[in-house]
């Protein structure tokens, strides 16, 4: 490789931008020439892990098109759930199926659409059955995902009240306004429904 070259692919290489021949013209000594030397470099790349690209009216040194995917970075982004979009977990995971009219009577308080929605979004909870009430209101439940993330095999695994009492997750005495948002032991998910149960959702 002539000196020439050896000037220009530093300068492309060292260059967060594409260069032009022009600022090539400039930078290197009088009487050189930046075209030829691009062209020599252009060839002697092709078919390695880098190339010599043209970009619009300039030059840059870039990744082979094939190998991009070694480039790619996967991210994990941690979002923080809202007190609402906690609580509103908790209540659909230890009352499953539950509508949204029963969360809200259980928080006292009315649930956005955007907290159901996040819950979804994250793959956390889906829409159950429909309840043959009048309306036949959709059931909220727990997913698979949900399960995986806390490491649980079903819902029934769920950590009850002397577990939570122990692990200092819960006072002996509940603060005022708690027993509606109190948590009971996990009901069963349908296999062992009570005589009739079934009868008040729609398949």
């Amino acid at each position: 490789m002539g000196e020439q070259e050896r000037m220009v692919e530093a300068v492309l290489f060292a260059s967060a931008e594409p260069v032009t021949v022009r600022e090539l013209e400039a930078r290197l000594p009088h009487g050189s020439d930046p075209a030829e030397a691009l062209m020599l470099l252009r060839t002697r790349y092709e078919g390695r892990g880098v190339r010599v690209v043209r970009v619009g009216d300039a030059w840059a040194i870039r990744t082979a098109p094939d190998l991009g995917f070694l480039m790619q970075k996967e991210t994990v982004e941690t979002r923080k759930l809202s007190r609402a979009a906690i609580e509103t977990l908790a209540i659909i995971a230890y009352h499953q199926p539950v509508t949204r009219a029963e969360i809200e009577e259980i928080r006292g308080v009315s649930v956005s659409r955007g907290t159901v929605d996040q819950l979804l979004e994250m793959e956390w909870i889906r829409f159950g059955r429909r309840k043959m009430t009048p309306g036949r209101p959709v059931t909220f439940v727990v997913t698979q995902d949900f399960l995986d993330q806390f490491g649980l095999e079903s819902a029934r695994d769920l950590p009850g009240l002397k577990e939570l009492r122990s692990a200092g997750l819960l006072d002996n005495r509940p603060p005022p306004g708690a027993v509606a948002l109190g948590v009971s032991e996990p009901e069963d998910d349908g296999e062992d429904e009570a005589p009739g149960q079934s009868e008040l959702f729609e398949d």
